[in-house]
């Protein structure tokens, strides 16, 4: 199989090139714009695999993405403007790239007749939620406005299944950490943090909860998807770890060994949503369970960030 993986320089699309090229017989074809958060040192030891092409460019721009699907079989979507903090400060950069862009990859690739179009979304999409887990079907109701763009994104994606017969399906998957992630990201920014004796500013009081998935979980249940996955369908990834933002900060503290006096309480992000949980048993019966805990996931992401 052929993959377009766009956005594959940041830092899920990156850990997702590694993990094909290194786990499949499968050739991808990296599609990145390189701005802030994508970098091709996010790809080293694979930008000379044979296998492997890197193309830099935008989603946006039709005739290239045109291009580069004549010969795809399968395309999968990480390419988005991520941050909440940014795209509070200014949301037409989300539109952009998240919904114009995902429209402009979708009319390419039924243009183009490829078998699989995999959108990679987000729990965040859901909103908040007090108890319980968000399920596949819960209506979407996001609260903040990189929440709106990923939403937007997948019902754009939804229509062309429902509407052209286009082979989609999403994935929303709960917070990501690990390897080649961006440093403005709280773990990586936290772990930097607590090794140079800075602050580590924890938005209101910490107790906002989310579930932490270990990159690489996240890119084998991806996998799952692309392969196993039924077209129309939406699945989410989740591991089943909540913690709270404190607890994390307290988990990297210890294993950094900086001090509880770094905590620095700040006020708290606009529209910050106390929790997100996902009922992933849809992504299990395809046969995939995460293998990674949380204290192992950080252990390792640790080792990355001082050590490289």
């Amino acid at each position: 199989m052929r993959l377009l993986v766009t956005g594959g320089a940041g830092f899920i699309g990156s850990n997702f090139v590694h993990h094909v090229l290194s786990e499949t017989n499968h050739s991808v074809v990296t599609l990145d714009a390189l701005t802030y958060a994508g970098s091709k040192s996010n790809l080293e030891g694979v930008l000379e695999d044979p296998g492997h092409e890197f193309v830099e460019g935008d989603i946006r721009d039709a005739e290239l993405v045109s291009d580069l699907l004549a010969d795809a079989d399968a395309v999968v979507n990480f390419a988005a403007e991520s941050h909440v903090d940014r795209s509070i400060d200014g949301a037409e950069p989300f539109v952009r790239t998240n919904v114009h862009g995902t429209q402009v990859l979708l009319d390419a690739a039924l243009d183009a007749g490829v078998d699989r179009f995999v959108q990679i979304s987000t729990d965040e999409v859901y909103g908040e939620i007090a108890t319980g887990r968000f399920e596949e079907s819960d209506p979407l109701t996001p609260r903040n406005p990189y929440a709106a763009s990923k939403a937007g994104a997948d019902l754009l994606a939804r229509s062309y299944h429902t509407t052209h017969g286009l082979p989609v399906v999403i994935t929303r998957t709960s917070n990501n950490f690990g390897p080649r992630q961006h440093t403005e990201k709280l773990i990586p920014k936290f772990i930097r943090n607590a090794a140079a004796g800075e602050t580590l500013p924890v938005y209101g009081d910490g107790s906002n909860v989310r579930e932490w998935i270990y990159v690489e979980d996240n890119c084998r249940a991806i996998r799952s998807v692309l392969a196993d996955g039924t077209a129309g369908e939406i699945y989410n990834i989740g591991s089943d770890e909540e913690l709270t933002n404190l607890e994390v900060t307290h988990a990297i503290l210890d294993a950094v060994g900086g001090s509880e006096d770094q905590i620095e309480f700040v006020e708290d992000r606009p529209g910050h949503d106390q929790r997100y949980a996902l009922d992933a048993s849809k992504v299990q019966r395809l046969g995939w369970e995460p293998e990674w805990s949380f204290a192992d996931g950080l252990e390792r992401t640790v080792e990355y960030y001082l050590d490289g």
